[in-house]
């Protein structure tokens, strides 16, 4: 039975293992503080696409990150660049010097870069929130989209329209590959966005919480403590983003709901507010992005081990759902 269940998940005629050379369609997500080359290399080398976060990079940094993970892995890796990056030539050129095989675009539209990349061969995915969105990447020549849902930590879409909800309308107006993102920590959550018609998914907090993930050590361990409603999107003037509700969210939502404008906010956010909490530990003041899937995250875990109870969490899933089903 698990050698039927592995073959139908993990051939290789699934669109994102095609597209990307992996072996799952299972991509990290490529989070500020959290995604270095630790984290990218370990989800390449067990089977996935690992991401660099260069987001929270300097250029030269960045080029540090993806030499390092070159040489830890010889798996297809990529490069998460949000596109609101001040120096966004200089990081595009580094990754077309190293030849990085994949970049993920977020935060903006990736038109103006696609033509550029796919001439250097580089594979593009770009992340959206709203099926609006999807026909405008696939417009641009996007070679796959993530939709990304509600409940998905860090910068997130204005629109709060979850997963569930995100997946089927994304799917109705694009026949791209598809990767769902936003609430997905279980093998049974990635069953039910490919029931949903996505061919795979990117997760964030689950390898955010990992053994190899650049994170603070005590922002992990809060992480395995919150329960349902810890976390809540704020700052959606300026960019919204899924925070847990410590001081520095208890500020950010008295100044919101006394109608605070953009600018009051950006002063209060001020400047490496989320290297202070995610990176350096600050649990009082920083900014903590995390998803609502941290609920059900009580232990910190290599990322083999995670991996490898996606896997099995999957396999049980269908199977359970293959015998109810000829049982009804």
């Amino acid at each position: 039975m698990h050698r039927i269940s592995e073959f139908i998940f993990f051939d290789m005629e699934n669109r994102i293992c095609k597209l990307f050379g992996i072996k799952y369609p299972i991509i990290s997500g490529g989070m500020v503080w959290c995604s270095g080359w630790k984290l990218a290399s370990a989800v390449s080398n067990n089977g996935g696409l690992g991401l660099i976060g260069a987001g929270s990079m300097h250029p030269e940094v960045l080029r540090e990150h993806i030499q390092k993970t070159k040489l830890a892995t010889t798996k297809p890796f990529g490069v998460n660049v949000p596109l609101f990056y001040p120096e966004l030539d200089t990081i595009m050129n580094i990754i077309a010097d190293e030849k990085v095989p994949v970049v993920f675009t977020s935060a903006g539209s990736p038109k103006k870069y696609i033509p550029w990349l796919k001439e250097r061969g580089i594979i593009v995915a770009h992340v959206i929130a709203s099926s609006a969105f999807a026909l405008k990447c696939e417009e641009a020549g996007v070679d796959a989209i993530v939709a990304e849902g509600f409940e998905a930590g860090g910068h997130n879409g204005k629109e709060e329209t979850t997963t569930l909800t995100l997946i089927p309308a994304v799917r109705r107006v694009t026949s791209l590959p598809l990767l769902a993102a936003g609430g997905i920590g279980t093998g049974e959550a990635i069953l039910a966005a490919m029931a949903l018609g996505a061919d795979g998914v990117q997760i964030g907090s689950r390898f955010a919480i990992s053994e190899e993930s650049s994170a603070h050590p005590d922002f992990k361990k809060l992480v395995t403590g919150l329960t349902e409603g810890d976390t809540k999107l704020a700052l959606k003037k300026i960019g919204a983003v899924r925070l847990i509700k410590n001081e520095f969210f208890q500020e950010v939502n008295k100044l919101e709901l006394e109608g605070a404008t953009p600018d009051t906010l950006r002063i209060l956010l001020g400047r490496g507010r989320a290297k202070k909490g995610m990176f350096e530990g600050d649990l009082v003041l920083g900014e903590l992005e995390i998803g609502q899937v941290a609920s059900i995250i009580d232990e910190v875990l290599p990322v083999e081990t995670i991996m490898n109870n996606l896997i099995q969490e999957y396999q049980k899933a269908k199977e359970r759902l293959n015998s109810d089903l000829f049982e009804f």
